[in-house]
């Protein structure tokens, strides 16, 4: 603690030499949010909106036809409605007529445009150029062809795909204007024109990054008053997440996005509530968030452990997750009690996973022992370090269960490698939704994704799986489709492929007088609704 407030005492020192070089008006401070990213953003183009900083910071500056409630309902945006047809290939939108572009000079006189269909049919097919080489290409290759008359978008696709509205959600499918980016070309990620709630001002890389408000947004409030209420946003780039909350604790920054070990028994009791001593000044919003932490086993492995349906049972039962959840997360988080597909998630269900049950597990590891002739069974976990607690937990927890465990901690970077290329027998990793349908989770288990040419990293294989997976294309009835998808789950957790761990949980902290911030299961950060008081 005391090495905690020297930090706070320096980082006083240095707020106050920065407040007195800046023009900003304190009078108007509460129309300017301010938050800090960790790493510097790479683009605001976006065609290359794949880290959640990028997307973050985007997000203020473009739309798409659609956009994503706080309870993954897909909404209008510049598509005003739209229709699907009966085999889910054609999809038409109808679209708005008051959109218009951020000002640019190339727009010439009026120094604006309004959005029309052209812009949507070049912005989706230049998503899916070789040329852009963008990491957002996948979600536009099932396209078959798009045509644009007027205000109105047709997209058909090669093959059915219910999850494709959803995917339009996503910041890669946002509305760019063609002139604008054939001007700039690649330094159109850092001149970027959108049709957002906010524009850019000025971007000083690694240092500041401010958006200014847009006069000329589409949306409005349930009142009819025009969105956003923010006059500006102001990102600063302190990579140290404890000096971040630091700022945050003195109001230089008003809200701190996710649960850090360096300040997390600062702000938090054990069981997940805030301390006394922020309560008059913070307010902590927590949720689902379609991310789910697991540990999982290669099941081409020729080590016996790892072919074991038996052990690989006992690794299940064998460790509270709650418990694990509080001790280690201060009870944020939702332990895995349930398959792959998190909690939040239409598909999710509790019925078909692993609770805690520990003479069950002991029963299963003898019987490892009988089936197989090796007394002591032995596994290694390999990790990063910033789950090297959770690993030596349930190393421990496994140990009372007769299974010795070895933890091997690995650069980020090496971890991915290698577990891309099956050079690990078990390791711990994480999925996160890139849109909100289970299919996104399921994919890690279809035999046609096997690693490194997809995200089945387990290289689990199972007709039946895969039958399925292909069928829940073709179902365009949710109710039915989500059904499925609870199957498909069931069957992967009854092959243990995979160990889940727990479903993460949005966390965020605000100071008092910001209202509006509102939270989601995909954490997307959105401004336009957020007003701070005085």
């Amino acid at each position: 603690m005391n090495n905690f407030k020297y930090i706070l005492f320096l980082l006083s020192v240095i707020s106050l030499f920065f407040s007195c070089g800046n023009n900003t008006n304190s009078t108007k401070d509460h129309l300017v949010f301010r938050y800090n990213e960790h790493k510097n953003i790479g683009s605001l183009d976006p065609a290359f909106a794949k880290d959640n900083a990028d997307i973050w910071a985007i997000n203020q500056l473009f739309n798409g036809l659609v956009q994503m409630d706080e309870n993954l309902n897909v909404q209008p945006c510049i598509a005003k409605d739209w229709t699907i047809s009966e085999d889910a290939l054609t999809y038409t939108f109808a679209l708005r007529d008051d959109v218009t572009f951020h000002p640019h000079q190339l727009f010439g006189k009026d120094s604006t445009r309004t959005v029309t269909a052209n812009d949507f049919e070049y912005s989706l097919f230049r998503l899916c150029d070789s040329k852009t080489a963008s990491p957002g290409s996948w979600v536009v290759n099932n396209l078959w062809n798009i045509e644009a008359k007027n205000d109105s978008l047709r997209i058909i696709l090669k093959s059915p795909d219910p999850s494709f509205i959803g995917k339009l959600t996503m910041k890669y499918c946002s509305v760019v204007p063609k002139e604008i980016v054939t001007y700039y070309n690649s330094d159109f990620r850092a001149n970027p024109i959108g049709t957002g709630p906010f524009k850019l001002k000025r971007w000083e890389e690694n240092l500041k990054l401010v958006f200014r408000r847009n006069d000329q947004y589409f949306e409005t409030d349930i009142n009819g008053d025009q969105l956003p209420y923010l006059e500006a946003v102001a990102i600063t780039f302190l990579p140290d997440k404890q000096s971040e909350f630091l700022q945050f604790a003195q109001g230089n920054i008003d809200f701190v996005s996710g649960l850090d070990a360096s300040y997390k028994d600062e702000i938090l009791t054990a069981s997940g509530n805030l301390r006394d001593s922020y309560e008059p000044d913070v307010n902590m919003i927590r949720g689902p968030y379609l991310n789910t932490e697991y540990l999982a086993f290669f099941m081409d492995s020729e080590i016996p452990e790892m072919q074991s349906l038996t052990l690989r049972q006992a690794i299940n039962y064998g460790f509270d997750k709650q418990k694990m959840m509080t001790y280690l997360r201060n009870g944020i988080g939702i332990p895995a009690h349930g398959g792959f597909i998190p909690k939040g998630l239409p598909g999710y269900s509790e019925a078909i996973g692993f609770s805690f049950q520990p003479e069950k597990a002991k029963q299963l590891v003898q019987q490892f022992k009988t089936d197989t002739g090796i007394n002591s069974p032995e596994i290694t976990i390999t990790t990063t370090s910033n789950y090297l607690s959770f690993c030596e937990y349930i190393q421990r927890e496994l140990q009372k269960i007769g299974i010795t465990v070895n933890v091997d901690v690995v650069p980020a970077a090496t971890l991915k490698d290698a577990k891309a290329n099956g050079k690990l027998d078990m390791f711990r990793a994480s999925w996160v939704a890139d849109y909100p349908d289970a299919e996104n989770y399921l994919s890690l288990y279809s035999s046609k994704n096997f690693a490194p040419n997809g995200p089945n990293y387990t290289h689990f294989t199972s007709q039946t799986f895969d039958e399925w997976y292909q069928s829940a294309f073709t179902i365009t009835d949710t109710k039915v489709r989500e059904a499925l998808y609870t199957k498909m789950d069931s069957l992967v957790m009854a092959n243990t492929p995979v160990v889940p761990l727990f479903y993460d949980e949005v966390v965020r902290f605000t100071r008092k007088n910001v209202t509006g911030l509102g939270i989601n299961p995909i954490n997307l950060l959105d401004l336009k609704r957020v007003k701070k008081n005085k």
